[in-house]
């Protein structure tokens, strides 16, 4: 009887295996999307002048373009490399601006997709941010930033399937982006970026 039983289970978990393993297959295990993304940056700092002065950075919003790449491990575990070329910001201190810089910021996200044979998919993830901030242009050049930040990423978004290869995504992300304006006296102030990205894109399967 327990022979009989666990060759059943057994049996049964190959079949599951093997319809998961086919749909993996149909569908393909890599995933490219397009989208298009709003940099929403929280524009947290220290007060310039040290406590109680209301004297703060801030640094603009725009739409960004973004290219991601994603792996399926299984139909529900996939892992997403959210890419774009450096982006110009403008700062500005008390609505003034006051400078520029670039920044790269490549983000790396592990997901876990609910409903991956729905037609509607969504999903979340959690990962890691690396930011390079180039060419900063503070103050004409009294200024700098710290030139890297680490940082975690929260993420949750949906796939709206049209067939087997071609979707459209909704995405939302939360990332920590920190850096540190320093001058020639020492540190000016510490600024946190931790933008929020919205984005909609399409997607191709394969």
């Amino acid at each position: 009887m327990k022979k009989s039983v666990l060759a059943i289970a057994l049996c049964s978990l190959a079949a599951l295996s093997s319809q998961a393993f086919a749909q993996q297959t149909q569908e393909g295990s890599w995933l490219v999307r397009v989208r298009a993304v709003n940099l929403d940056p929280a524009n947290k700092s220290d007060p310039i002048g040290g406590v109680g002065a209301s004297d703060r950075l801030t640094i603009n919003s725009k739409v960004i373009p973004e290219l991601d790449i994603s792996y399926f491990f299984t139909p529900n575990w996939a892992t997403e490399l959210v890419l774009t070329y450096p982006q110009k910001q403008k700062v500005s201190l008390d609505g003034t601006q006051i400078g520029t810089f670039k920044h790269l910021p490549p983000t790396l996200t592990l997901q876990y997709h609910f409903t991956p044979e729905k037609t509607i998919s969504p999903y979340v993830g959690a990962g890691i941010n690396y930011t390079r901030i180039s060419s900063v242009d503070l103050l004409n050049g009294a200024a700098t930033l710290e030139k890297s930040s680490f940082g975690l990423a929260l993420q949750a978004g949906v796939d709206f399937k049209i067939d087997k290869n071609w979707s459209i995504n909704l995405d939302v992300k939360k990332v920590q982006i920190r850096s540190d304006v320093n001058t020639a006296a020492g540190q000016l102030s510490a600024v946190k970026v931790d933008p929020w990205l919205v984005g909609v894109g399409v997607g191709y399967r394969f």
